[in-house]
């Protein structure tokens, strides 16, 4: 199953993220864990980490957390190694020609785009808009 990160305003979808599957969100945040949290969940990055990636919202207030959060990691992963990426993130890799040149260019978007950089996006809207971004 798919997960997929949006912003409505009412009835009217604003902007929306397909990030892959939900183990692939599960990856990323693994790999945050790992490279940059030495292991201890949540420690440094508790807005992305500590969310149900099930169900529910960031809201705008938690959207502002998660925006520094994101740009630190961005920031972190772009000093580190790149590792393989497989399954369907290989075949994108390899058809939009996306050279894994660090650890942020092995995560992004069903589409290619960089998976940081639409979150931020997303959560950038959802400060703007004040609305949340949800979980589907």
């Amino acid at each position: 199953m798919g997960l997929y990160l949006c912003v409505f305003d009412g009835e009217e979808e604003l902007d929306g993220v397909e990030v892959g599957f939900y183990a692939d969100f599960g990856t990323f945040r693994n790999a945050v864990v790992r490279h940059l949290e030495n292991g201890k969940a949540g420690s440094r990055f508790p807005t992305l980490i500590h969310h149900s990636d099930s169900d529910g919202e960031w809201s705008p207030v938690e959207s502002k957390k998660l925006e520094s959060e994101l740009l630190q990691i961005e920031l972190e992963f772009s000093r580190l190694a790149a590792m393989p990426v497989d399954g369907w993130r290989k075949d994108v890799a390899e058809r939009r020609r996306i050279e894994l040149r660090s650890l942020a260019d092995c995560f992004f978007d069903i589409d290619g785009e960089p998976l940081i950089n639409r979150l931020v996006g997303l959560v950038r809207l959802s400060q703007r808009r004040s609305r949340p971004i949800l979980f589907q």
